[in-house]
């Protein structure tokens, strides 16, 4: 427990960020704010029904992992904080899940930590060396499964009644946590093969090249890779039919819609381009996790700005996915440079179980992190609907803003609960909680919980060792792609902000998932506030060739758009060198010829 260890750190709360402890023993625990999936305030049916920790036991219960037994989530001041429960029979910690009290499991046996590491060592390479078979055999068609059962529904969901609804909900929810079971089988698999070709490395080598195990993670062959595809012939077709050039001509993509919708040739093109791809590759929101954002299936606008942005660069699909695979190439080669022998036999074994396994990670956040979410997010806009039509609501999406059993109890009956008052205050809640800027962590940090293996994701334990000089021109993150490159910040927080990025910018963001890429064709660097050299804007960072720094904390609270920066992705330095604020606190420049 962590009053047995040294205390490395500890909040508990003050005025600015009061923090509500349900027991005195939530302190003990080191509590991450989840801004690496849900960086803004959490919708209530998201935190009951929809977070990834929900299927968390899972996960340590089929490896055996002897660091952790379970994974719960706090609603701090309307964000969402996670911790990672050890394997202590004699701890009770509560959280909730589905509306619920939830214990948190841990193992009865007291030499639990002790004996099953054992275990894991033995069935975790069985995992990295097959579960590219199995997710291609076995796992993703029968997701792939799922999601065609549930569009069918969704196709007639007009004709169902809110019964069926509540009923095609069940099914949903269960699809999700099915998905979300396969993502952390997934995981450790991935983490099995890295970890072996990280154990080789050093073996054979002598140390870990860091940015060369990055190269060898990148993908040249993806669901990722296939939705730019399908980005870049759209963006072809309409670079070469003068009629939809003129149309994507207007800067408002609701112009671009119109115009597309005012002529037969251009409704043509949404008919047979983009409605095809909002069916197959719309299947995420601009945060992918949440609930509470639209998807792109349920709205073209996002599809016609990636397009607009592709044209504006006339982005070459066929020479970047050709950059990428020769690197991945050139990567495999210089890992083995030198080895012969036993030497060479071991890494080219390692290696090749890695590159099995490096599409799956777009792969899984295709079917999963933005599918298993998105379809979920669509059937309750059905059930929201059904309810408007009956009266008890006033739009489908205030079901976000209901728990997950009040919404059962409205469905139950009209007078169960005041669902207008409900959702018009937590409305309010999530409006004033936007308005705070959350901490890193809340809780005490102690060694043990800060070795915590999935805190990578997050950039720990770095970014909790990690100082901000007084400058607030300087800032320190982790280095995620190297390189070094200096040009004007452009911050962006929403989807609607997309159109404002510019050829040569630097993007400055709090996290990026796939709905960001289009920006990465146009993008010179990036800065985050969240993330580990694992995560997401890491990987993109990495294989579009650009520099970034991630985990800073701060960036999108010290950098405005309009600063010129410089940013250093091997260092982990950002520097300001000019800031815009202090350019108009100044005013007009006098005395110089102009």
């Amino acid at each position: 427990m962590a009053e047995k260890e040294e205390i490395l750190g500890q909040f508990l709360g003050d005025e600015a960020f009061p923090v509500a402890w349900d027991a005195d023993v939530e302190k003990d625990f080191f509590w991450v704010y989840d801004d690496l999936h849900c960086p803004h305030p959490v919708s209530p049916m998201f935190f009951d029904i929809g977070g990834w920790w929900l299927s968390c036991d899972h996960m340590f219960r089929r490896f055996g992992t002897p660091f952790a037994v379970d994974w719960l989530a706090k609603n701090v001041n309307g964000y969402v904080y996670t911790t990672a429960i050890p394997a202590d029979p004699q701890l009770r910690i509560d959280a909730t899940e589905y509306s619920a009290r939830y214990g948190a499991r841990v193992p009865r046996d007291a030499a639990f930590a002790t004996t099953m590491g054992a275990y894991l060592d033995t069935v975790l390479p069985v995992y990295g060396r097959d579960f590219a078979d199995w997710w291609r055999d076995r796992l993703r068609p029968e997701m792939e499964r799922n999601f065609a059962f549930l569009e069918a529904r969704l196709d007639v969901a007009e004709a169902m009644d809110l019964a069926d609804v509540a009923c095609l909900l069940e099914d949903a929810i269960d699809i999700h946590d099915r998905h979300w079971k396969i993502h952390w089988m997934l995981n450790f698999a991935q983490l099995s093969a890295t970890l072996n070709l990280r154990a080789v490395m050093e073996k054979t080598r002598g140390a870990v090249d860091e940015a060369l195990l990055g190269r060898l993670q990148n993908s040249a062959s993806d669901r990722n890779w296939d939705s730019i595809e399908a980005l870049w012939r759209m963006k072809n077709e309409v670079r070469d039919d003068t009629e939809l050039r003129a149309a994507f001509s207007p800067d408002e993509v609701a112009e671009i819609a119109a115009a597309l919708g005012s002529s037969e040739r251009g409704r043509r093109f949404m008919a047979e381009r983009v409605e095809p791809y909002q069916r197959e590759f719309g299947w995420h929101a601009v945060w992918s996790h949440e609930f509470i954002f639209p998807t792109v299936r349920e709205q073209m606008e996002p599809v016609l700005e990636l397009v607009r942005g592709y044209l504006a660069t006339d982005y070459d699909f066929p020479s970047a996915i050709e950059a990428m695979r020769l690197d991945i190439e050139a990567a495999a080669r210089e890992i083995v440079d030198g080895l012969s022998g036993p030497e060479l036999e071991e890494m080219e074994a390692a290696n090749a179980v890695n590159l099995r396994m490096a599409p799956l990670t777009p792969d899984h956040h295709f079917y999963i992190d933005q599918g298993a979410n998105a379809h979920l997010r669509l059937v309750l806009m059905e059930v929201g609907r059904k309810l408007v039509g009956l009266g008890r609501l006033d739009n489908p999406d205030d079901v976000m803003f209901l728990r997950y059993n009040e919404l059962r109890a409205l469905i139950g009956s009209a007078a169960a609960i005041d669902a207008r008052g409900i959702v018009a205050g937590r409305r309010r809640e999530r409006e004033a909680a936007a308005r705070l800027h959350p901490r890193d962590w809340v809780g005490t940090v102690t060694p043990s919980q800060l070795a915590f293996p999935y805190l990578v994701n997050w950039g720990y334990p770095d970014r909790f060792y990690q100082t901000q000089s007084d400058d607030q021109r300087l800032i320190t993150g982790l280095g995620a792609s190297g390189g070094v490159v200096e040009g004007i910040a452009r911050v962006v927080r929403t989807v609607d902000e997309f159109d404002e990025v510019r050829d040569g910018d630097i993007l400055v963001c709090q996290m990026t998932n796939p709905a960001w890429v289009v920006l990465f064709t146009k993008i010179a660097g990036l800065v985050t506030d969240t993330g580990g050299t694992t995560s997401h804007p890491a990987v993109l960072a990495r294989e579009f060739g650009i520099p970034a720094v991630i985990g800073t904390s701060v960036a999108t609270h010290r950098i405005v758009t309009g600063d010129r920066i410089r940013i250093d992705g091997t260092a982990g330095k950002v520097e300001i060198l000019r800031d815009e604020r202090a350019d108009a606190a100044a005013g007009p420049a006098v005395g110089v010829g102009i």
